[in-house]
């Protein structure tokens, strides 16, 4: 007895064993037979990209490809979101979401499919613009997760939600579609899943973090103010260029002298503007800081620091109460992203189950910044988890690894994923994500 029920229990494992085995076969003949048209629509959305909250045309064509593929599609949902839905009987809902907006960057790659987009910002300035961070690689996959789990109903069941939403860059967009009723107008979702391309991973790779993977993000603005006058009379001001290098410098100490080794913490001074000609004393400079860290003590420790030193620093320079520096804390945080642990497990077996050994890795916090933990952070307290592809290219990663000679990062003019394994490695990741979550 004992032995039938061995032989029946290995007649049951290899069973299992061959059906996923097909299954795997099947989603990766699908993937291939897709990518042709796919690789059309990257060109198309990496030459033709759209600043944070002007994805007109980017919204357009995802809800058209969405809607294609036989998902109900609505538009319009903060903004310029993109919320698709395909429902497959009773099931578990999933949220998949991908992001729209390109950088004001002027790319510098090469690639005959490069952007040559100028237009204004938001200030009125004329400015290049540029897919630096990847999402036309996340919009592609995406589309090909929506096609290929279309035809593949048979596999799974419960709701798909895709989303392509705006304004990540800026910081606002999952705000926006969520205030716009993204929960409430919609499926609620049970997880939260979404994709990122990684610079410094080799292409065909896929990466998790379980627990905190992103930072929380702010922008601080500091109008140093001064009097200003003649270049050749500096006793006659009080010279705010030099405070404001006074006070730059001064910001490298709240990391390194206040707060406690081992805890994550970054303060950048990312742009300076000041004065008009060679003789002039002006009498304001305007500092831009982005500011990141990881924990709600860390972040006041680091923004009241900010406030304490530019203050002290002009008062020390004898500048008067009356023009002390402005410090403004921007309306674009973003808050840290925590990868639900259990949630994130579950997504890492299935990529274990679906790519070699050395093809799936753990990947350590960074001190970027997603707004997508915001879908985490409603009331709901929904699970979410976001993972990592690399995009590479597999020869140039060897050559940095062996040289020494950084890979540029994402938001670098030079950035450029390697398209077909890092889309084809995205989509297929996704699925495997979303067919753990939803499998019959």
């Amino acid at each position: 007895m004992k032995k039938t029920l061995l032989l029946i229990h290995g007649l049951l494992v290899a069973t299992i064993a061959l059906a996923d085995a097909t299954l795997r076969e099947s989603v990766t003949a699908k993937v291939n037979a897709e990518y042709p048209s796919l690789f059309e629509l990257y060109q198309h959305l990496h030459a033709n990209p759209e600043l944070s909250f002007h994805e007109a045309q980017t919204s357009a064509r995802l809800g058209a490809e969405l809607k294609s593929a036989g998902y109900a599609v609505t538009t319009g949902v903060g903004q310029f979101g993109v919320v698709a839905v395909l429902k497959n009987g009773l099931g578990p809902t999933v949220l998949v979401r991908c992001d729209l907006d390109a950088l004001p960057v002027k790319e510098q790659t090469g690639l005959p499919y490069a952007s040559q987009v100028t237009t204004k910002d938001d200030s009125g300035a004329e400015v290049s613009v540029m897919h630096a961070c990847g999402h036309d690689i996340h919009m592609a996959s995406l589309v090909g997760v929506a096609r290929v789990l279309a035809a593949m109903k048979a596999h799974w069941c419960g709701t798909l939600v895709l989303i392509g939403q705006p304004a990540e860059e800026w910081g606002g967009g999952a705000r926006a579609m969520l205030s716009d009723g993204l929960f409430t107008r919609f499926p609620k979702p049970e997880f939260c899943l979404a994709l990122h391309d990684k610079s410094d991973l080799p292409a065909g790779t896929v990466g998790t973090t379980p627990g905190a993977a992103l930072a929380n993000v702010d922008s601080v603005d500091i109008a140093v103010r001064g009097v200003g006058g003649h270049g050749s009379a500096p006793e006659t001001t009080k010279d705010p260029i030099v405070l404001a290098a006074q006070i730059v410098v001064a910001l490298q100490t709240i990391v390194s002298r206040e707060i406690t080794p081992g805890q994550p913490a970054v303060i950048t001074v990312g742009s300076i503007h000041g004065g008009t000609k060679h003789n002039i004393i002006p009498a304001e400079v305007k500092l831009q800081l982005t500011v990141r860290s990881y924990t709600e003590e860390v972040r006041g420790q680091l923004l009241a620091a900010i406030k304490r030193i530019a203050r002290g620093q002009a008062l020390a320079a004898g500048v008067p109460e009356d023009r002390l520096p402005e410090v403004k804390l921007s309306d674009d945080a973003t808050p840290a992203t925590f990868n639900a642990p259990e949630l994130t497990e579950r997504v890492g077996k299935s990529f274990r189950d679906w790519f070699p050994a050395d093809k799936v890795v753990s990947v350590k916090p960074v001190m970027g910044g997603e707004d997508f933990s915001e879908y985490g952070r409603t009331a709901d307290k929904i699970p979410i988890c976001l993972f990592w592809i690399g995009g590479a290219k597999q020869e140039v990663f060897a050559e940095a690894q062996r040289s020494g000679k950084p890979l540029p990062s994402l938001h670098s003019p030079f950035w450029a994923p390697d398209p077909e394994p890092t889309i084809k490695t995205g989509i297929t990741a996704m699925i495997a994500a979303v067919l753990e979550l939803m499998k019959k």
